[in-house]
């Protein structure tokens, strides 16, 4: 019966994945952009890696975690992914997550910054690890990131550092009780990235924002990558429910 469950999860997941590639397609429609121009992270944390071998086979091979440990745990396991840490860094976790991470997302310091592109020099890809700079647009007490302002001053030492690739900018959004309250966040940080690369082109045009209940509004705005979980895995208690089902199966 193992097998057969590992098929009906696979099927589920390409059900899953389809639904959200389809509706970012109907969002690039809306707007006359191309769905290849949008990348899909599947939000991975708390699902067991066994969740995620099934996952993978279904096409969902970019997974984004975030902590550290957990993505240690999970890739043995999972040759065919690749990994985006898309929660905040701790410096002493920093060494790890340059070998592990195929980019990281959450660089939201000028000091983290450098030390992860001095550990990018050590034990890095020799091409140069991708960071995107993580941006608190909205000005928000209780989110993490570079203020617009202090990006701006601090951009040309950014650009400098030679083994970090600047792939773009990322945000995560407030909490908000509809997707189109969202918007603003996203032009925010389109408007924020189309004029800092004016400045200095080495910083990439990449926009990593948008989650399950407003990446459509996302990509209207330009993301070029979406961090997606509960739209693919479901909820904890779902992820739950589904696993104390299936091991109740003769």
């Amino acid at each position: 019966m193992g097998s057969s469950l590992d098929s009906d999860a696979i099927a589920g997941f390409g059900a899953a994945r389809a639904a959200v590639l389809a509706s970012v397609a109907e969002a690039c429609a809306r707007v006359g952009r191309a769905p290849g121009e949008v990348t899909l992270v599947a939000v991975s944390k708390t699902v067991a890696a066994s969740r995620l071998s099934a996952a993978v086979a279904a096409g969902l091979t970019l997974l984004g975690e975030n902590r550290v440990q957990e993505a240690e745990s999970k890739a043995p396991l999972l040759p065919g992914a690749q990994w985006h840490l898309i929660g905040p860094l701790q410096s002493n976790k920093a060494r790890r997550a340059v070998e592990l991470f195929d980019v990281i997302e959450s660089v939201d310091s000028l000091e983290l910054a450098r030390r992860l592109d001095r550990l990018a020099g050590e034990v890095g890809p020799a091409e140069g690890l991708g960071v995107y700079l993580q941006v608190n647009v909205d000005l928000d007490e209780a989110k993490s990131g570079f203020l617009p302002d202090t990006l701006e001053t601090e951009l040309p030492a950014l650009v400098e550092l030679p083994h970090l690739r600047l792939l773009g900018l990322m945000t995560v959004g407030r909490l908000v009780d509809t997707a189109e309250q969202s918007r603003e966040t996203f032009v925010r940080l389109r408007e924020l990235s189309r004029r800092l690369g004016e400045r200095l082109p080495a910083l990439g045009p990449g926009l990593s924002m948008g989650m399950t209940d407003d990446y459509a509004v996302a990509v209207e705005e330009g993301a070029t990558v979406i961090r997606v979980g509960r739209a693919l895995f479901g909820t904890r208690d779902q992820q739950l429910a589904q696993w104390q089902g299936a091991a109740g199966r003769p």
